[in-house]
């Protein structure tokens, strides 16, 4: 299956146009036209600065499977369930499995870019709180994945299939623009994290009592990535952690925010005694 995104460079591209296309249809007084195409280049920048983010990193991916067993071998001292369990339970049954392949390949960043566009159209107010949330859980989980850690599917000691390579539907090893998805960012799960994301805006900018329906996404998410032999339980926890500290650094700002624009009380003088007024005379 080829990769269904588009490479850093042509995400790139098509970020600037937008960006530039939205400052000058501002100008014209089109508001509502303009900040529509800001918002899909800032995002495309950001996608864009994500892929070419997994070309680097700072250490060698020969490492890459050193570190991953580091994370099997803590899992197991921690008593979770085994990865490979799941994924021998889901296994004889086909459909299931390249259903897990194509959910892996396709949810993460559709299911974000619908939240963000029916975020601005129909909950302008968070917008920006979710734009945010989502350049700050990604930015940091970029940093992490710097220091290269194998998935499941390439460490030995896992005994996981590569359920993406059996059925032909891996979005690995592919080149697009010269660059190829990056097999060795398995920690954090940037799936895990944007999932998230997704099911907390919904729950919170949403009205209707279906909006918790949008829960089921993180829950299949984590499902599918085990699944697939693409992520451990311990990727998807560091995601969770990068997703809370990227609330409590906008809950922060915004006290700071508060803070700073509240009016401050006038400093009144002390009332004279009619004595003192006539003494100053």
């Amino acid at each position: 299956m080829q990769n269904l995104t588009m490479s850093w460079q042509t995400a790139g591209a098509v970020a600037a146009v937008a960006l530039a296309s939205g400052a000058a249809v501002r100008r014209t007084g089109r508001e509502s036209a303009g900040l529509v195409l800001r918002e899909i280049g800032t995002v495309l920048a950001l996608f864009s600065v994500w892929q070419f983010a997994g070309t680097l990193s700072v250490m060698g991916s020969e490492d890459a499977t050193g570190r991953a067993q580091w994370v099997w071998d803590t899992e197991r001292s921690l008593g979770l369930p085994s990865e490979r369990t799941l994924q021998h339970w889901v296994l004889p049954h086909p459909w299931l499995v390249q259903g897990a392949n194509y959910y892996y390949a396709t949810m993460h960043f559709g299911a974000v870019i619908a939240l963000l566009v029916w975020l601005f159209l129909r909950h302008r107010q968070y917008y920006p709180w979710a734009r945010m949330t989502l350049v700050l859980v990604t930015a940091s989980s970029l940093a992490v994945q710097l220091v290269p850690v194998a998935p499941p599917r390439l460490l030995p000691a896992a005994g996981m299939a590569d359920t993406a390579v059996q059925y032909g539907q891996s979005v690995y090893g592919t080149t697009i623009g010269g660059v190829q998805a990056d097999a060795y960012s398995a920690m954090p799960s940037v799936h895990v994290a944007w999932c998230v994301l997704v099911a907390v805006a919904v729950v919170r900018a949403g009205r209707s009592r279906w909006r918790w329906l949008a829960v089921l996404h993180p829950v299949l998410t984590v499902l599918v990535v085990v699944v697939t032999a693409n992520h451990f339980w311990l990727d998807g926890v560091a995601a969770l952690v990068l997703l809370g500290a990227s609330y409590a650094v906008q809950a922060g700002a915004s006290r700071i925010r508060a803070r700073v624009r509240a009016p401050q009380p006038r400093e009144e003088l002390p009332e004279q005694s009619p004595a003192e007024v006539g003494a100053e005379r």
